[in-house]
């Protein structure tokens, strides 16, 4: 591993600078290696805008799910949340896609194939069941001013095991996120060097969301605070928050999950 675990920041909005060598940059969040990537200019800023623009209103219709020590906003289901009910998560991904179809709101369509371009992929598709049920995605989460998100991973491999679904085939599990609208202060995801164990199952919160701070051990962490545009890329099998934003503005963001059902990292599905 590399002495230093930072970040890896790619312009593709500079013409001169080198392509980045998307194998390389998959190969190095599956190993850990980089603690996080920036993509920045990676969709057009006018196709970004006019994105913006259009899901800026439904805000008001997002739901919230309250934890013990924190909550998650969201605009569309996440997976985690239904595994024990996996015929309503399905529901929710339709209507979430039907919603957003509605107004043109299609920039995780057009992030997914950006990103095969740049990370060489053979395929980047939303994965389907073979009943045809498809999963959402993507969602849209709101930070709001002064709630922490705390510290958690997300290990697809793990939590989808027995379910029968797709997912639990999955070898590699990764995170794209793209910053919709940045806080004025805060807001910083801190991601950890030290990947979920069985054994940290005695840290987790009880009717909580996530691990208490302890769980980590002390090890290496990097921060990073986007910038509305930037798409940025992890590896959420690390531990990792994001700190309360702070100010007027909410922390926006669309995300999603994308994984690989081999070692070859060629053909990519997405979920959330």
């Amino acid at each position: 591993m590399p002495a230093a675990w930072e970040r890896l920041v790619h312009h593709l909005d500079r013409p001169a600078d080198p392509a980045p060598d998307g194998p390389g940059i998959l190969k190095g969040l599956v190993n850990g290696d980089h603690a996080v990537v920036v993509l920045r200019g990676l969709v057009p800023r006018e196709e970004f805008d006019a994105n913006v623009r259009r899901v800026l209103p439904l805000l008001g219709q997002a739901a919230t799910t309250q934890y013990s020590n924190g909550s998650l906003t969201t605009i569309g289901p996440f997976l985690a949340k239904h595994l024990a009910a996996v015929d309503a998560y399905f529901e929710e991904a339709a209507a979430a896609a039907r919603l957003t179809s509605s107004i043109g709101f299609d920039l995780a369509g057009r992030t997914r194939a950006r990103l095969a371009e740049v990370l060489g992929l053979d395929s980047f598709e939303v994965a389907v069941e073979p009943d045809g049920r498809r999963y959402a995605e993507k969602n849209v989460r709101i930070y709001p001013d002064g709630v922490r998100t705390p510290l958690h991973n997300d290990n697809m491999m793990r939590d989808a095991a027995g379910t029968g679904l797709l997912l639990e085939n999955l070898r590699h599990h990764l995170s794209v996120v793209v910053c919709l609208q940045e806080c004025e202060e805060g807001g910083e995801l801190e991601i950890h060097r030290k990947r979920w164990a069985p054994e940290d199952e005695g840290f987790k919160v009880l009717d909580g969301l996530g691990y208490d701070d302890a769980v980590t051990g002390g090890a290496p962490s990097h921060r990073f605070k986007p910038e509305a545009g930037d798409v940025y890329l992890l590896n959420p099998t690390h531990y990792h928050s994001i700190e309360r934003p702070l100010g007027t503005a909410d922390r926006v963001t669309m995300g999603f999950f994308f994984g690989f059902l081999d070692d070859t990292l060629s053909d990519a599905i997405a979920w959330v």
